[in-house]
């Protein structure tokens, strides 16, 4: 196998400025130039998307994004359009003062806030209050504009980044515009794809003429589609891995079954599940393609090791006596390992050294138990958190969620661009376990098999989705998982 293909190119909003700043001193681009450049890709943007607005508002902050804004509405105003120009401050920087005399130049005229009520209807409002620079929660005038924004009902066309909406990790701090389209300018910003990334509509990216010789080494790559090649002819069940699920506590047998059969359906050539006595009868019969075996500890549990060339661990596993025993006397074997669910909050209770090769797979939740913060401070900066687990214990890591980040120990992140809020049900999270478990068996290494897993498994929901989003449930998947991972229309 090989490494996954990094996709489109995603930056921090400290190199975002340091790419302007280079395109103005080593190439000598004026930052006005930049400024008209990208007012100019918005402005067509606008009239491509909204081609029958007559009618502009435009909310200009103090900065630069500011600057965007008076530029547009001058656009605006060369083309016949009418505007209504609401200024929160007084520009602070030269080439924003130059764009506002330049608007006002062809007699734009700017209003207050106190003034918005009292302002003619609009047919399409541009956000232009702050840039890829906000780290804190909008206050004062700004948070009474976005609130007014959001309010008015209209289609909003943000620049650059909406406002509220951090340009570096997806957060929302506080109130945040919702976006109809969003112009972005010059590089893709991470926290347009990731979190409460959906406030931005729309997205369109304008490079604004630059030459990749300004660009920086990207922060994080979004994820491409990406399948399994064709198996030789003379290809086998061993040839193809032994994933051996270990889960299936009292009462929460489903879990380890969704992730055995997700591995079977991604590939893997033999399938083992380890679970409670119970459980084996139920699956046996609903699915006999599963080598299930009754588990009363670790005596029981060894032979299946043995066996076995890569694990699942976690899925309702418990942490009783039960699955705690299972667990240590697993991880013990050094066995290529996806850890997750209870797997992941036994680890929380008791650290431990882990196999060389490990997949963790939290949620928000669990991640802040890794860490030991909340789950508020892990959504907060969802990149920091994932790469702190990763470097702690030394794995890859997903972060799953909205924009699920893929995490390698040495900091390498991919992002998901796929996934949808039906995929917020029970057994999801199981399902893409024993997907990872299934491409570490047919040979994948940890990374490329967290990548392609976090992709095909979201992938496969968006497939199934078509017929609605409530009501998708984890097994709906597994028909589109078959065809996409051996790379088929789905």
């Amino acid at each position: 196998m090989t490494a996954p293909h990094p996709g489109i190119a995603l930056f921090t909003s400290v190199q975002s400025r340091t790419i302007d700043r280079r395109a103005i001193d080593e190439l000598g681009i004026p930052g006005f130039e930049l400024m008209t450049r990208a007012a100019a890709a918005a402005f067509a943007m606008l009239r491509r998307r909204w081609p029958a607005a007559r009618r502009l508002r435009v909310v200009c902050g103090a900065g630069n994004n500011g600057g965007d804004g008076y530029l547009v509405a001058r656009d605006a105003l060369a083309s016949g359009l009418s505007v209504d120009l609401v200024a929160l401050d007084p520009p602070r920087a030269g080439d924003a003062s130059h764009a506002r005399e330049a608007f006002e130049a062809l007699g734009g005229a700017v209003h207050a806030l106190t003034g918005w009520s009292a302002l003619p209807p609009a047919d399409v409002i541009v956000d232009a209050i702050y840039g890829t620079g906000l780290n804190r929660a909008p206050a004062g005038d700004a948070a009474g504009a976005i609130e007014a924004i959001n309010a008015s009902g209209l289609p909003v066309l943000a620049l650059d980044v909406p406002s509220g909406l951090s340009a570096d990790t997806g957060a929302c701090p506080g109130v945040a515009v919702h976006a109809t389209a969003t112009a972005s300018f010059i590089v893709h910003k991470r926290g347009l794809h990731t979190y409460r990334a959906e406030v931005a509509g729309e997205l369109e990216l304008f490079d604004l003429d630059l030459p990749p010789s300004v660009l920086e080494t990207p922060d994080a790559h979004l994820l491409e589609p990406g399948a399994l090649p064709r198996r030789p002819r003379d290809s086998h069940k061993g040839a193809n891995g032994h994933v051996l699920a270990i889960g299936g506590d009292h009462g929460t047998g489903g879990a380890v079954r969704m992730a055995a059969e997700a591995a079977l359906r991604t590939g893997a050539g033999l399938v083992s599940v380890a679970t409670r006595e119970e459980n084996v009868l139920a699956m046996n019969a609903a699915r006999p393609e599963l080598m299930a075996h009754g588990v009363d500890g670790p005596q029981a549990l060894q032979p299946m090791l043995d066996k076995a060339s890569v694990l699942a661990l976690g899925p309702g596993l418990g942490q009783a006596a039960w699955g705690h025993a299972l667990w240590t006397t697993a991880l013990d074997a050094g066995l290529p390992t996806v850890l997750d669910a209870d797997g992941l909050n036994l680890l929380h209770a008791e650290p431990r050294r882990l196999p060389e090769r490990i997949v963790l797979t939290p949620h928000p939740g669990e991640a802040g138990r890794l860490l030991g913060i909340s789950t508020a401070d892990v959504q907060a900066d969802r990149f920091a958190a994932a790469r702190d687990i990763a470097r702690r214990y030394g794995a890859v890591v997903v972060l799953k969620g909205n924009g699920s980040l893929v995490v390698s120990p040495d900091g390498e992140v991919a992002v998901c661009p796929w996934g949808n809020p039906g995929m917020a049900s029970g057994g999801m999270g199981d399902t893409l376990t024993g997907i990872i478990a299934g491409l570490i068996g047919q040979g994948c290494d940890t990374y490329e098999a967290a990548c392609l897993g976090v992709g095909l498994h979201a992938r496969a929901a968006d497939v199934a989705a078509r017929a609605g989003e409530r009501g998708l449930l984890a097994g709906d998947l597994l028909d589109p998982l078959r065809r996409l991972v051996n790379g088929l229309d789905a």
